[in-house]
């Protein structure tokens, strides 16, 4: 376990619409700050989504989705979801009120936590599951045509999927996970080349308001989907 599970980010053109459709979806509280941000909020904080403003529409299909658990698919769709496929498998495709794929589990009973899982698309399934199993701490488990990683410590999902398909990464990723330090003092510049040694690529460095030492990190996965490591733990993200 080379970090923690810290958030999850989704992109938006409109954050306070798609705030709205996720918050209800997730069972989470909408907070708008007052710095523009919008936040959900859950019992702790690795269930906190942000939504973050994008000026880009969604042009092509996610390569990182979220699967729920709700009553019926009618209930999403209420929400603000159109349907995608309905037909095609046990659950059912839909996409949120701006265009992102999800997927939906219909559930007799409800569990608390309402998102499920989180899917990875990807062209080596076995090697991005090992990748993220090693870096979250997980366990690493075959799940049908692809590989998952479950038991993540603090992670507010049962498992993080990786499934296999032949077209490549062309566009940021509209949704990615932030990540904390495993010691929760800061990030240490081993644990930076300790990622990079592995296989990320490093993106941008975010140096924090407070200067040295804050701020966070933007790392690209080996199949180049990007995530943030936070620098420091007293560091607010805004």
């Amino acid at each position: 376990m080379i970090a923690s599970w810290k958030d999850l980010c989704i992109d938006a053109v409109d954050p306070g619409l798609l705030g709205r459709f996720w918050a209800d979806t997730l069972g989470r509280e909408l907070v708008e700050r007052a710095d523009g941000m919008v936040m959900l909020t859950g019992p702790t904080p690795q269930h906190r989504v942000w939504i973050n403003r994008v000026p880009e529409p969604v042009t092509v299909k996610q390569r990182v989705h979220l699967d729920v658990h709700a009553a019926s698919t009618d209930e999403v769709l209420a929400l603000g979801a159109t349907p995608l496929d309905t037909t095609s498998f046990s659950w059912d495709v839909l996409r949120d009120p701006e265009g992102g794929e999800l997927c939906v589990f219909s559930r007799e009973q409800v569990p608390a936590e309402r998102l499920y899982e989180i899917v990875v698309d990807a062209h080596d399934t076995r090697r991005m599951a090992a990748w993220w199993a090693e870096v979250l701490g997980g366990r690493l488990e075959a799940d049908g045509d692809g590989e998952s990683v479950e038991a993540i410590p603090g992670a507010p999902f049962e498992f993080l999927v990786f499934e296999p398909v032949p077209e490549p990464k062309t566009v940021k990723n509209r949704i990615h996970f932030d990540l904390r330090p495993r010691a929760g003092s800061g990030l240490r510049d081993d644990e930076l080349a300790r990622l990079l040694e592995l296989g990320a690529t490093q993106v941008a460095d975010q140096r924090g308001i407070r200067g040295a030492g804050t701020g966070w990190v933007v790392l690209a996965d080996p199949e180049g989907n990007e995530f943030c490591i936070l620098r420091s733990e007293a560091e607010l993200r805004g």
